[in-house]
This record gives C-alpha cells, sequence and structure tokens, in this order.
C-alpha cells in the first residue's frame, strides 16, 4: 500500500534535517525524477506502487537521461537541478530520500533495484552493497 503524502514528506523532511516540507517535496520530486531513469520494469513499478500518488508519477515519467550516472555523476546530476545545490548539499538530499525509499522497498526490492543501478548507489540508499 502506497504512503501517504504527509507521511512521506515527514519522513523526508525529518531525514534531511530540512526546515520546511517544499525544501522535502523539492528535494523528493528531483532525486525520484532522476532515479526513474536509472530504474525499468516491474522494480520501477513496485517502488513507485509504495510512493504516494504525486511522488509514483514522477518515478513512472521521469526526467531524461541520455546515459546511466555512476553514484557520483547522479549527485552532480541532482544539485544541477536543485538551485543553489552544492554537490555536498545534493549528496545530502539524495540520502534522504532514497534512505526512505528505501526503508520502505525492503530488501528483496532494494536489492534488485541495485543491480539495476552502477556500483556506489548502495551507500545513497543508505545501505552498504551485501557481499
Amino acid at each position: 500500500m502506497a504512503m501517504r503524502p504527509d507521511a512521506f514528506l515527514t519522513r523526508v523532511q525529518e531525514r534531511g534535517e530540512y526546515a520546511t516540507r517544499d525544501e522535502a517535496d523539492r528535494a523528493a520530486r528531483v532525486v525520484l525524477g532522476l532515479l526513474g531513469a536509472h530504474v525499468v520494469g516491474e522494480e520501477r513499478s513496485e517502488l513507485a506502487a509504495l510512493l504516494p500518488e504525486t511522488y509514483a508519477l514522477i518515478l513512472l515519467n521521469p526526467l531524461q537521461a541520455a546515459e546511466p550516472l555512476d553514484a557520483e555523476r547522479f549527485v552532480r546530476a541532482t544539485a544541477a537541478w536543485i538551485e543553489g545545490a552544492t554537490e555536498a548539499t545534493a549528496r545530502w538530499d539524495v540520502g534522504a530520500v532514497l534512505s526512505v525509499a528505501a526503508e520502505e522497498a525492503g530488501p528483496d526490492l532494494l536489492r534488485r533495484l541495485l543491480l539495476q543501478l552502477p556500483p556506489g548507489y548502495d551507500l545513497l540508499f543508505g545501505h552498504l552493497a551485501s557481499a
């Protein structure tokens, strides 16, 4: 069952220590839009089903990516999409959003999502790669 929008934003806001919901919403929209360009198929649909509708649609209708981005380039792309962001603040934004998504996804779906992504995304999701 999908999270309620207010519950999702509250968790992202707390995790990211954002002063306002608008900051949390901006981070969630950018990060999920970029993530949606890098995951496909059943896994993307399963994750979308766990998110509030607004964010699910962003994940399912992603920002366009010309090529797969490694974790560092994903952070740089996030910084480019958020006005006034630096790589350091973008890494924080990515971590706040993706760690909440990882908790919702659970270990099996997260493992399958990480299989679609280049190395290093496990850290962005707040998890260490399992051996």
